[in-house]
């Protein structure tokens, strides 16, 4: 299975502090990946540097075989999803206009939109009753079902998901998990993954990528991970998380 995103030595220096050092990864087509490790160890960095939020110092990034650049980078990321915490919405936009706002922008016929919306509501599990309203009158767990809608809007190759479910409940989080993990599977979904807790990696993860200051310090299963740790501070990370379940 090829790779859908490749990078080759991709680094990010923040005047003296390095966010990502000489990084080489790859993110195959079909699979969850997750990217996991301490605040501050350049997981979301790598997710901006591919969405080209922010430019590299040093490397390259390929998307399908074509390169990442500020040349390339705006039809490009009509082919890629981003969600991020609360979902990012425009507070003062109704959830609808939220999730049609890059269709509108490009053109989208109104027949088009209506039935994509219609199809992602179903998805989603989002009550269409719902789509009037603005992100304030939404829970935290209805307004991250409208950032996944937006950025699945426009059928994305790749979807980058930056901590998605990090400022939930628990309860809202374990049932938007168990929807997002059957969506991805449903689609087939190209994602990339990040968060800090190890359960919601081993629950999402096809591979999981494990970093710390700024490196990729192993990349597999988590059985790779805990039977095959290829520095100390994987072993450290893993054991640090206690009550988290192995398999």
């Amino acid at each position: 299975m090829s790779a859908l995103v490749k990078l080759a030595d991709v680094s990010k220096r923040y005047a003296d502090a390095i966010a990502l050092h000489a990084t080489n990864l790859s993110i195959e087509r079909g699979k969850t990946t997750i990217l996991i490790g301490p605040s501050g160890c350049g997981k979301s960095t790598l997710l901006r540097l591919i969405i080209r939020l922010i430019e590299p110092d040093s490397g390259s990034i390929e998307f399908n075989g074509e390169p990442i650049t500020a040349d390339t980078i705006g039809a490009l990321r009509r082919r890629i999803g981003y969600v991020i915490q609360e979902g990012g919405l425009f507070p003062h936009l109704t959830a609808r206009a939220n999730v049609l706002l890059m269709a509108r922008h490009i053109g989208k016929s109104e027949d088009e939109m209506r039935n994509r919306l219609a199809d992602l509501c179903d998805l989603t599990r989002f009550s269409v009753n719902l789509l009037s309203r603005y992100p304030v009158e939404l829970s935290g767990g209805q307004r991250q079902r409208v950032g996944l809608m937006r950025a699945l809007m426009l059928s994305p190759e790749l979807l980058l998901l930056d901590e998605p479910l990090g400022a939930l409940d628990p309860l809202v989080r374990a049932a938007l998990q168990k929807d997002l993990k059957e969506i991805f599977a449903r689609l087939q979904q190209t994602a990339l993954f990040v968060t800090h807790d190890l359960a919601e990696a081993i629950y999402f993860g096809d591979e999981i990528v494990l970093m710390n200051d700024g490196r990729v310090v192993q990349k597999g299963s988590v059985t790779d991970l805990r039977e095959k740790p290829a520095d100390p501070f994987v072993s450290e990370f893993i054991n640090a998380q206690r009550g988290v379940t192995l398999t």
